[in-house]
C-alpha cells in the first residue's frame, strides 16, 4: 500500500505549530522579563536609524491635534487579551499588537480595529490599512499580518531571462474591479490571468491553476492589483526580478504605498486597465527602463527588511499614538 504525502500541508501545518508555539510562550513570559528581551534584542540605535525611525513612525501615526478616543468603548493594555472563546480570532494581529502593546503601562487605553480595512476612521485607531488621503487621519498604521504580507525574495532569474507575459492570479469575491481587469483580458496573448476561487460570476473561464510565488518569477511582469484593502503581492513582487504592474494605490499600509513614485517602482496603468498592453509592449522593448525600476524597487524594499529598525519602529508608532491621545 503506497501512502500520498502532501508536503505543502506539512510545511504549512508546520509553520501553524511555530506559530503558536512562540507566540504563546510570548504571550505567557512575564512583562518584566519581555521587557528587557525586547530593549536587549533592539540593542543601541544609530543616529542614521533612529533619524528614520522618529520619520517612519510620524507618517504612521499622524493623528490631528487634540483628537482623543472614547474612554468607555476604548480596550485597556491589562484587558487585552486572546479571544480564546471566540470563533474569529484574528491570531495573527492579535500576536503583533501584543508584541508592542505589552511594553507600555497596563492602564493606557486604545482602539483597535483588524482586517482588512479601506475606510477612514472616526476615531484614533489602531489598523493594519487605510485610504490614503494625503493629510493627518485618525487612522494609524501597524505592521499587521506580517507573515503574510511581509515576504521578501531572493530572485536569481533576471528580467531579460523571463517570460514577455504578464501573470496574475487572485482571489476575486464581490470585487468588481477584479472581476473587470479578466472580462479585459482573460484571453490576450500577452496575459496569463485567472482567479483562484470558485465564484458563481457567471464566468466559468475566469477559473486558472494555482500558481506559486515561484513560478511567477518566470513572468517579466505581475499584477498587482488591490483586493478589499491593499495588494498583498506587491512587497514581494518588488524584491523580485519582475516588474510590478498596477494602478495608483488607494490604500496604504506599513508599506507606505502613498510613497511610491508611478513608473519608478512600479509600472503605473490606468485606473480603467485600458492602457495595459500599450504598457507592456513599451517595456518589453526597453527592458533597461524595466531594469531601472527593477533597481529603484529593491532600494524602496531594502527599507523594510531590518528587523531590529522595523520593531524599534513599531514601538515609536505606537508612543506617538498614546502621546497625541493623551494617555503617555
Amino acid at each position: 500500500m503506497s501512502v500520498r504525502v502532501d508536503l505543502r500541508s506539512l510545511q504549512k501545518g508546520g509553520r501553524k505549530l511555530w506559530f503558536y508555539l512562540s507566540n504563546f510562550t510570548m504571550y505567557y513570559t512575564p512583562n518584566s522579563i519581555y521587557r528587557w528581551l525586547f530593549h536587549k534584542f533592539i540593542g543601541k540605535l544609530t543616529d542614521e536609524e533612529l533619524a528614520i525611525a522618529e520619520e517612519r513612525a510620524s507618517y504612521y501615526a499622524h493623528i490631528p491635534q487634540g483628537m482623543k478616543i472614547d474612554e468607555k468603548t476604548a480596550t485597556s493594555i491589562e484587558d487585552y487579551k486572546y479571544p480564546f472563546g471566540k470563533k474569529k480570532k484574528f491570531s495573527a494581529y492579535f500576536f503583533d499588537l501584543l508584541v508592542y502593546i505589552r511594553l507600555f503601562p497596563k492602564h493606557y487605553k486604545f482602539h483597535y480595529l483588524f482586517g482588512d480595512i479601506n475606510t477612514e476612521m472616526t476615531t484614533p485607531t489602531l489598523v493594519k490599512s487605510r485610504p490614503i488621503v494625503g493629510r493627518e487621519t485618525p487612522s494609524v498604521l501597524c505592521k499587521w499580518d506580517k507573515t503574510r504580507h511581509f515576504v521578501f525574495l531572493h530572485d536569481t532569474r533576471s528580467f531579460r531571462e523571463k517570460k514577455d507575459l504578464l501573470i496574475a492570479r487572485n482571489y476575486v469575491m464581490a470585487q468588481p474591479h477584479r472581476t473587470r481587469f479578466l472580462e479585459m483580458y482573460i484571453n490576450h496573448p500577452l496575459c496569463d490571468v485567472g482567479r483562484i476561487n470558485e465564484d458563481n460570476d457567471g464566468h466559468p473561464e475566469f477559473l486558472k491553476p494555482f500558481v506559486s510565488i515561484n513560478d511567477h518569477l518566470a513572468y517579466k511582469f505581475i499584477c498587482c492589483i488591490e483586493g478589499h484593502d491593499v495588494a498583498t503581492n506587491l512587497k514581494w513582487v518588488m524584491s523580485s526580478n519582475s516588474v510590478a504592474v498596477m494602478p495608483r494605490p488607494t490604500i496604504e499600509s506599513w508599506f507606505m504605498e502613498a510613497t511610491l513614485i508611478p513608473n519608478y517602482h512600479y509600472i503605473e496603468i490606468k485606473s480603467d486597465y485600458s492602457d495595459l498592453i500599450e504598457k507592456l509592449n513599451y517595456y518589453i522593448a526597453h527592458p533597461e527602463e524595466a531594469e531601472a525600476i527593477i533597481a529603484h524597487a529593491h532600494a524602496y524594499v531594502d527599507k523594510f527588511r531590518s528587523p531590529r529598525l522595523e520593531r524599534y519602529t513599531s514601538y515609536l508608532t505606537l508612543k506617538k499614538y498614546f502621546q497625541a491621545i493623551g494617555q503617555a
